[in-house]
């Protein structure tokens, strides 16, 4: 089924040096793992527009990489204290002409944070988020895109938005009720209290909650565990748990039949099939 992609406004990044991609967003392979952190630490990550172009133009390589079989995990996370406190607000961008509030948010999401999120769900490879520390606003969005979201026992949750009297975006309002139910979803909207990663994790936000200084070597070897499965099927399956949120059951059967027959054509299902009739390990390739 299609997923109307050539009806969304074209947006691309913008050229950027490449001394700002290294600054804003650490770039670190290991293996068929890629790690992307993002590094404003003195503003705990906030994001601004160099950092978002930056991020999207590190996941552009990383969707190519993939592409090309030479990535098959993504790990997202944050340097220092932070993973990320949401928008900077002092952000030329964010701000109006007059440097003051009151310009265009809406396109300003379309430019930065739709296609970052969009690119996220769709990229054909499982994203962790090693979620450290602060987490709030577009941040906490940002973390919730994951496929696979740990949390260090420090991290917390926030939706900052209403304390400045803004709505959620950057997909907030899509995740959260899918993941917490829509009763959490409005508390925390309305309320915009912190949320631990204990809580985070009994509302279905987070898969695991780790101490602190185990988090990264935990998501490093899932992500390098899940490096050596069957990255195509991993691919079709977030296609099509993206398209079961829209779908009714007789849609979503049918997306299942069309995906299955793609997956039935992959070498890593014949790798599969042998393998187990031979009572042994998988050596699975991506492809």
């Amino acid at each position: 089924m299609s997923d109307n992609r050539e009806c969304r406004p074209q947006v691309h990044p913008r050229e950027i040096p490449m001394a700002d991609i290294r600054e804003t967003v650490l770039i670190e392979t290991d293996g068929a793992v890629v790690t992307l952190t993002l590094n404003r630490q003195a503003v705990l990550n906030s994001l601004n527009g160099t950092m978002a172009d930056a991020l999207r133009a590190a996941l552009n390589q990383a969707e190519q990489d993939i592409a090309a079989g030479i990535i098959r995990a993504v790990i997202i996370t944050g340097a220092g204290r932070g993973f990320c406190a949401g928008a900077d607000l002092s952000d030329p961008a964010v701000l109006g002409k007059d440097g003051r509030p009151g310009g265009d948010l809406g396109d300003y999401l379309r430019r930065y944070y739709h296609p970052i999120v969009e690119q996220l769900r769709r990229l054909p490879a499982p994203v962790i988020m090693a979620v450290n520390g602060s987490t709030a606003g577009a941040g906490m969005s940002l973390a919730l895109a994951g496929d696979i979201v740990l949390a260090a026992r420090s991290a917390t949750f926030l939706q900052a938005f209403s304390k400045i009297g803004l709505v959620p975006d950057a997909g907030s309002t899509y995740f959260l009720p899918r993941l917490a139910g829509e009763s959490r979803a409005r508390a925390m909207a309305i309320l915009a209290d912190k949320i631990s990663a204990e809580q985070a994790m009994q509302f279905g936000m987070v898969w695991q909650v780790l101490p602190d200084d185990e988090l990264l070597p935990a998501a490093r070897a899932m992500a390098a565990k899940l490096a050596t499965m069957p990255t195509r099927a991993y691919a079709l399956i977030k296609e099509a748990l993206n398209q079961s949120l829209r779908n009714d059951l007789p849609h979503q059967l049918e997306v299942e039949a069309q995906l299955q027959a793609r997956a039935g054509q992959t070498e890593d299902f014949a790798e599969g099939v042998a393998a187990f009739l031979a009572k042994r390990a998988p050596n699975f390739k991506g492809r």
